[in-house]
């Protein structure tokens, strides 16, 4: 117990180390990848484990051949100062498990470490585990054994299975020493800790992080630099939203398709370089970057960032803006710009039509600065984040939205003819998004007309109130059980519709418009 290499402050001081690792490395801190650490022996494991819990870091167990058995312990000195290794361990495996029989903890810890990586980071093992276990999350390997040859090589590539575009390599933390100089490991396979293979056994298995760090950068960097090459002078945000979404707002509809993607190779290409560059951005000048270049690289890695935001915000591409993933917003906040975080955060739970919606004519100053600065931009992105509303809505209610529809393009036109003041395009348009989010604000609706279902019957049967009622209430009355699928309810469905609308193709097209409520 009194080995150097189990001496607490060396253990604290690797405990220390990989939490600090789960509190800054991107997959580690985002919870999309976890860590492995290979304990020297089944104590040292056990000892890992209570240090981690002692420093407040519970999402770890241990994982080895060890079985805790009363009998194991009998006789066992115990007392203050005076527990044996094998006490030790028997107490600290129990206290693990909880009253959990072991192979079903073990069956849970693995589960969630290969299924929930954020509900269990880390894994301290011994022998177990190191093959045949896959776990694409595993991340990084802390090594604090000596090993060497198969168990080596099987060990690394625990953490060398992809798992998403933000996992290309794992990241081995070599405690013991076992490649001697990293330089020489990869450049001699066959000497030190993989002398018993040959070079074609393992070659490709390590390299220089560093170098593969820049060489992916930089491949990134270029990769997004070609794909934004044609867009025209002056490279601002206007010339990108015409590149990547529309030229002509009138039909930034077909156009948005035409071009979706280069829009999709856009937000790929920049998350890719966003991840490149915060994997070295703290080491760059160790990479052999010059000053001017890590300077150059940052601004161009803000710039395109910036880009991927704005057209994915103009193209109303994340229709629910959570989806700008918490992974990405962490690199951003950490490592690019938090002025683009802040930004951010203000379409945190709503979209820019439900930002419209709720500040009124006020939603402008929360545009992204480039948006707000450019009227005619700014006032293209609004119509088509109203415009996709209206087309993504429209089969819950065809008339309704083909006058907002109308109504919206009447306010592009005036727009474009500089018929109003921006101020007054600004209220109009804030009406429009109004009255297509939520069409219960139009006062044209008799008393009774007060749910969507009704509405929606109301608008499309020439606003015969009776008519639409009376449908209504047959529907709820007499809709058979699980009719949406079911060839033959759907007839059915449709005979209780000709009742009030014997004319066969404007019945059809009730059920079709029925079929989209969801009170029905």
């Amino acid at each position: 117990m009194q080995k150097v290499l189990s001496s607490k402050s060396r253990l604290e001081q690797i405990v220390k180390d990989i939490i600090l690792d789960m509190e800054t490395k991107d997959r580690l801190q985002n919870g999309r990848g976890n860590a492995m650490l290979i304990a020297g022996n089944i104590y040292e494991a056990c000892k890992y484990y209570e240090l981690f819990q002692a420093a407040g870091f519970k999402k770890c167990a241990i994982v080895t051949s060890y079985n805790p058995n009363i009998s194991d312990i009998k006789g066992e000195a115990t007392g203050e100062d005076k527990d044996t290794e094998n006490v030790e361990k028997y107490r600290i495996y129990q206290k693990m498990l909880e009253g959990k029989t072991l192979e079903a903890f073990e069956e849970e810890v693995k589960k969630k470490f290969v299924e929930e990586p954020a509900q269990m980071k880390l894994l301290i093992v011994v022998d177990k585990l190191l093959t045949g276990f896959d776990a694409p999350p595993a991340t990084y390997l802390y090594i604090d054994k000596s090993m060497k040859d198969h168990a080596l090589f099987q060990a690394i590539c625990r953490v060398n299975r992809l798992d998403g575009e933000d996992k290309e390599y794992g990241y081995i933390i070599d405690y013991m020493d076992l490649f001697k100089s990293l330089e020489k490991s990869i450049q001699d396979y066959t000497s030190e800790a993989f002398s018993g293979y040959d070079e074609e056994d393992v070659k490709g298995l390590l390299s220089n992080r560093l170098e593969k760090a820049k060489e992916r950068l930089d491949e990134a960097l270029e990769r997004v630099k070609a794909l934004c090459e044609p867009v025209a002078p002056p490279k601002d945000t206007r010339q990108y939203i015409r590149y990547f979404c529309w030229e002509n707002i009138f039909r930034s509809e077909e156009e948005l398709k035409e071009n979706e993607e280069k829009r999709l190779a856009l937000y790929k290409y920049v998350a890719s370089l966003i991840r490149a560059y915060a994997n070295i951005a703290n080491e760059m000048e160790e990479a052999g970057y010059t000053p001017k270049e890590i300077r150059n690289i940052k601004n161009d890695v803000e710039h395109f960032n910036t880009v991927r935001r704005e057209v994915m915000l103009a193209a109303k591409d994340d229709i629910d803006l959570k989806s700008y993933e918490p992974a990405m917003r962490h690199l951003i906040d950490n490592y690019i710009s938090a002025d683009e975080s802040r930004q951010i955060s203000a379409f945190e739970d709503m979209t820019l039509v439900d930002l419209v919606v709720n500040r009124g004519v006020d939603f402008i100053r929360e545009l992204p600065d480039n948006i707000r600065k450019d009227k005619e931009v700014a006032a293209e992105v609004i119509e088509n984040n109203v415009r996709r509303l209206i087309v993504e809505e429209k089969p819950t209610n065809p008339k309704y939205y083909e006058k907002m529809s109308v109504l919206l393009e009447e306010v592009i036109r005036q727009r474009k003819a500089a018929a109003m003041s921006y101020e007054e395009y600004l209220k109009k348009v804030v009406e429009i998004a109004r009255k297509s989010k939520n069409p219960e604000t139009a006062k044209n609706y008799p008393v009774n007309i007060n749910t969507k279902a009704k509405r929606a019957l109301f608008d499309n049967l020439g606003k015969n109130e009776e008519l639409a009622i009376s449908l209504h209430e047959k529907i709820k009355k007499e809709a058979p059980s699980g009719w949406r699928g079911n060839k033959i309810k759907k007839r059915l469905m449709l005979s209780l519709i000709k009742e009030y609308i014997p004319d066969e193709s404007l019945a059809e097209e009730i059920l079709l418009l029925i079929d989209k409520q969801e009170e029905y």
